[in-house]
């Protein structure tokens, strides 16, 4: 397991906005991220009827920016990539609010294709072992 510690400055999420709370498991391809922040009262994409599921897919995303943050390093490159959500596909949401779910959340992401100028993933996130939402995500990363 990673904890935040050691991937959160590869990131450009930052305080309330990196969701994530640690690294279960990954690989070239795959990566397992837990979050428990969805039940907290401050969470920053939170609305006044509560946490949508919509915003996984923010969750997913953030599983890709990670994922391909920690295979950066193991190329030895450190430091933030920036990047931009261009494209969410086949979103299917399973549960309206999620912040009334205690635990944490499984967000898995698999890379289906990734190059110098973007990459894109397909992504579930599990309560429990019951789905609640799952997608593709198309990222680029602008030329600096």
């Amino acid at each position: 397991m990673l904890p935040k510690t050691d991937w959160a400055s590869l990131i450009p999420h930052t305080g309330t906005m990196c969701l994530l709370d640690a690294v279960q498991a990954w690989d070239a391809n795959t990566i397992h991220a837990i979050s428990a922040g969805h039940l907290r009262i401050d969470h920053p994409l939170r609305g006044t009827q509560g946490l949508h599921a919509v915003h996984l897919a923010e969750y997913g995303a953030q599983a890709m920016a990670v994922h391909g943050a920690l295979l950066a390093r193991a190329r030895g490159i450190e430091g933030v990539r920036p990047g931009r959500l261009v494209s969410l596909r086949d979103v299917r949401l399973f549960e309206e609010y999620i912040d009334r779910l205690d635990g944490h959340l499984d967000v898995h992401a698999e890379c289906l294709y990734a190059d110098d100028g973007g990459a894109q993933y397909a992504f579930h996130i599990e309560h429990r072992g019951r789905l609640l939402a799952s997608g593709r995500a198309a990222v680029i990363h602008p030329a600096t």
